[in-house]
Order: structure tokens, then C-alpha cells, then sequence
């Protein structure tokens, strides 16, 4: 199903060591609306969702997967040169003493995740609205975490991912029209 290119989707830059930043960044990682909710809601969405558009969430949970790595790194990289005071004082103090620097998934208030993130109704149309919900809640809270960084260089990833998420958003539009389409050929046959 999948090949894996040993690559970023997108270069993750950032200009300063930012633990603060890291934390915020942490509710896109393992929060409700974050990468890894929305990677297993459309890989598990795809076994009651019409074949037309099975590949359609194969895709796109596919490359949450790519989202997610890039989260990591942007984490990895604001968090890497800073010292347990700088993370205490971040906020971070707390995983700091239970993962030291390894990431854990948890939103940026800490709270773990849970499976309870994941939607699937098994109706195609009310699991693609709530995948399109899904999408621009992601893109709003990337903008937001862009309008709380002043790195040019860490805003640069996140408004490429804020761009895909708008993206994804379009795409289960478009399904769900298909999916109207067919039942109303059904209907008429």
C-alpha cells in the first residue's frame, strides 16, 4: 500500500530553539483535530465508504501520516537545545519528567490521545461531512499557530500544511457530491 520515501513531504525549517512554540504545536500531533486522529479516521472510514471514493481517504490518510512526521520534526527541532528549565518553563515540565525529549501523543493542554478522536458512522455521507469538519478545523488551528510564531522559517511548513488541509477539505467535497450522484442514479433505476 505504501512506499516510503525517506523524505519529508515538505522541508521543516525553524529559526529558534522554542519550547513554547513545541508545546502549541503538540495539540496537531496528538490532539482531537491533530494529524494522527485524522490519519486513522479515513484509513478506518474507507472499509463503509462507496469504492469510488475508497482510494480518495486511502490518499489522504496516507499523507496525515506524512502531516504527522512533520509535526515531529517541527517539535524535534524547537525542543532539541532546550533545557529542562526552558521546558519547565514552557509548560513542557510535566512530559519533560514522564518522556524526557521523546514525543508522546497528548494535545498541547497534555491530555493524552484517545481513540475517542476517531469518527466513523459507517454512513458515507455523515462520516465525509465529518472528515470535511475535520479538515477545517485543522486548518484553522494551523492558522492560528501560524499567527503565534514570529519564525518566518516555522511558518513557512505550517502554511504548506494549512494549504493541504484545504486541499483535503475540497477533496471530500467533491466525494461527497459523487456520493449524492449515485444515490440519486439509484433512485431513478
Amino acid at each position: 500500500m505504501w512506499v516510503y520515501e525517506k523524505k519529508l513531504q515538505y522541508p521543516v525549517r525553524v529559526s529558534k530553539c522554542d519550547p513554547h512554540m513545541a508545546k502549541l504545536l503538540l495539540e496537531q500531533y496528538g490532539g482531537a483535530d491533530g494529524e494522527l486522529a485524522a490519519a486513522l479516521r479515513y484509513l478506518n472510514q474507507r472499509y463503509t465508504i462507496p469504492d469510488k471514493v475508497i482510494g480518495l481517504l486511502t490518499d489522504i490518510g496516507t499523507e496525515e501520516f506524512a502531516h504527522l512526521e512533520m509535526i515531529a520534526t517541527m517539535v524535534y527541532k524547537l525542543t532539541k537545545d532546550a533545557t529542562p528549565e526552558q521546558l519547565e518553563k514552557a509548560g513542557l515540565g510535566a512530559h519533560f519528567v514522564a518522556h524526557d525529549s521523546a514525543l508522546f501523543y497528548s494535545n498541547a493542554g497534555g491530555v493524552p490521545w484517545t481513540a475517542a478522536y476517531i469518527q466513523a458512522k459507517g454512513d458515507p455521507l455523515a462520516d465525509l461531512y465529518e472528515d470535511i469538519a475535520a479538515e477545517e478545523k485543522a486548518r484553522a488551528t494551523y492558522q492560528w499557530l501560524i499567527d503565534l510564531t514570529d519564525d518566518v522559517d516555522l511558518q513557512d511548513s505550517l502554511k504548506f500544511l494549512r494549504e493541504r488541509e484545504i486541499v483535503h477539505s475540497l477533496r471530500f467535497r467533491e466525494a461527497v457530491e459523487i456520493i449524492k450522484e449515485d444515490r440519486a442514479v439509484r433512485r431513478i433505476f
